[in-house]
């Protein structure tokens, strides 16, 4: 785990830090469907799971940016950015009705994210204990999928006054329109790192990475498959 620590005093977002982290501390989310119309008919082409290889793309946008890797110390007063951040997944257990969170390590290369997050579902199903360590795994962000319904919106809230800066990220089933499906995400940032902007790039970023998938078979970014089902 590294990272380093950021200059408040020449933090381009001083002012709004400032403001948010003692006047008037809170967070900011936003619901909207992106179009994974393109990554479903990967997923399905090429035998992969949707579910990580949507895990991958939110991953590989949310490292794109300082803004979305800043992480706040409490005990030393200090606002930092990590080098890179990795996805909390979570497995449904059926039989408890239960979740057992998944700490899957981020890599850039598709093959290699892939086959670890895949591993760690794998581990995970053979577990029934929630197992949370953020203690342990600091520079990891929530990733979960609600695959029960397709919702229009979600909240999701922290204890009034927690600075707690990683993106919260939740998805749920697409919907098809107008032949093109559409999938709810929800992204929540605190206010303090992030504003309307920094939260709607996270859509964009999405939209774009999933807009350069080429056809199955076509290379990269998903370049090697594996052969384990659609989720």
């Amino acid at each position: 785990m590294d990272y380093r620590i950021i200059d408040k005093e020449h933090y381009y977002r001083k002012g709004v830090y400032r403001h948010f982290t003692e006047d008037c501390k809170s967070s900011l989310s936003i619901t909207a469907r992106i179009d994974v119309t393109a990554l479903a008919a990967f997923s399905r082409q090429s035998g992969t799971k949707f579910s990580l290889n949507f895990l991958y793309l939110l991953s590989k946008a949310l490292n794109s940016r300082d803004d979305y890797r800043m992480a706040y110390l409490w005990q030393s007063d200090e606002l930092i950015c990590y080098d890179v951040i990795h996805p909390t997944q979570y497995v449904f257990h059926e039989d408890t009705e239960t979740c057992t969170p998944v700490y899957t390590r981020y890599d850039p290369d598709y093959e290699t994210f892939y086959r670890g997050a895949l591993a760690d579902l794998e581990r995970g199903k053979q577990s029934r204990e929630y197992g949370l360590d953020a203690a342990g795994h600091p520079n990891w962000f929530d990733a979960s999928y609600l695959p029960w319904l397709s919702y229009d919106a979600m909240h999701v809230e922290l204890p009034d006054g927690y600075l707690y800066f990683l993106p919260i990220v939740n998805w749920s089933r697409w919907r098809e329109e107008n032949g093109r499906l559409l999938m709810p995400v929800t992204v929540r940032l605190n206010h303090a790192v992030a504003d309307g902007y920094l939260v709607a790039n996270v859509f964009r970023l999405l939209e774009r990475e999933i807009g350069a998938i080429p056809p199955a078979g076509d290379g990269i970014p998903f370049d090697k498959r594996g052969r384990n089902g659609v989720e």
